[in-house]
């Protein structure tokens, strides 16, 4: 569809979306583009492995600083670009499910996340179909016992719902504009999605967290600018962060959003690339949690060009440089 330029110092000229993955590209068992595999373990445990020592008093604060980690993954694969066929006779063409294989995608990497220490405990989702389908794989992956954790695939996994709350957040949406949805709504009173409980009944039993107020209390007009897309986009990470600042946080948004999750804390980049299922990670220390904040430093991305699905350039250098 559209490639895609993003640039922490060029963000108000950005006017195109981040087209991923081709059609065509089935990659069974997680992230990989086309014409290059990508292994979601390259440096994983490099930082994964960086947990504080940090304790917690009476209250369940921490004491001690704690180092909080912020990964921002795109859904699996959709099923409008793997059948074009499938627009014809959908009943909401602007919000495709994901394919079979998009949800083995999200089963694997919710498993490589938890076998590598991501120590993953709150989760929000786009509300567009793709993304919560993704969620509740990524989940069973995150959660799966022991007899399970070597599944081929989430379906008929039992888990701990314990280990994982889940909750919605229209701030994480798909751009609301003619660049990333090919065909709206014919009209202003058919949602852009499926109603909440339904959507709350995709996510696995037990780990969805009615408690939680949303960043955004309903979606953005239509015909939304990249510009303000990318804004809403740096916000909902940053306060969903903030707010729970002794966790770990997991983030499933769209491929827009991913590319701002690693612009946003980098100097000159541009992310030209995102695959089905492709993550970043962020980190920073958190010192306390005050009664009217957080004090915390800033957050560092720490993931690098072709490692966990994600692929950028400093201004000034060409693509093959990245490897």
């Amino acid at each position: 569809m559209f490639p895609a330029i993003f640039s922490r110092s060029e963000t108000q000229r950005a006017s195109r979306l981040l087209y991923i993955v081709s059609p065509k590209a089935r990659l069974q068992g997680g992230p990989g583009l086309e014409t290059s595999q990508l292994s979601f373990s390259c440096g994983f445990r490099r930082f994964c492995s960086m947990e504080s020592s940090s304790t917690k008093n009476a209250d369940g604060c921490r004491e001690g600083a704690f180092v909080q980690k912020l990964f921002v993954m795109r859904h699996g694969e959709r099923m409008d670009n793997y059948d074009p066929q499938w627009i014809r006779t959908a009943l909401m063409p602007w919000d495709p499910p994901l394919t079979d294989n998009g949800k083995i995608q999200a089963w694997n990497a919710g498993k490589r996340l938890r076998m590598e220490g991501a120590n993953i405990t709150r989760v929000f989702c786009s509300p567009f179909l793709r993304c919560v389908q993704t969620t509740a794989e990524v989940v069973k992956g995150l959660c799966a016992t022991e007899e399970y954790e070597n599944a081929p695939s989430g379906k008929g996994v039992a888990i701990d719902p314990s280990k994982v709350k889940v909750s919605l957040e229209l701030g994480l949406c798909e751009v609301l504009n003619h660049l990333a949805i090919r065909i709206p709504p014919s009209s202003p009173d058919i949602s852009f999605t499926l109603d909440r409980s339904e959507l709350e009944a995709i996510l696995p039993a037990g780990t969805v967290d009615h408690s939680v107020e949303p960043v955004l209390k309903e979606l953005p007009k239509w015909e939304e600018t990249t510009e303000a897309a990318h804004k809403r986009y740096a916000n909902t990470f940053q306060v969903l962060a903030d707010r729970f600042p002794q966790e770990n946080v997991l983030c499933v948004t769209h491929g827009e959003g991913v590319g701002v999750s690693v612009s946003a804390h980098k100097e000159d980049i541009y992310v030209y690339m995102a695959d089905y299922c492709a993550f970043s990670h962020a980190q920073r220390t958190i010192f306390s949690c005050l009664t009217d904040g957080v004090e915390a430093g800033k957050f560092e991305v720490l993931t690098d060009s072709g490692q966990s699905g994600i692929l950028y350039h400093f201004r000034g250098t060409s693509r093959s440089e990245d490897y």
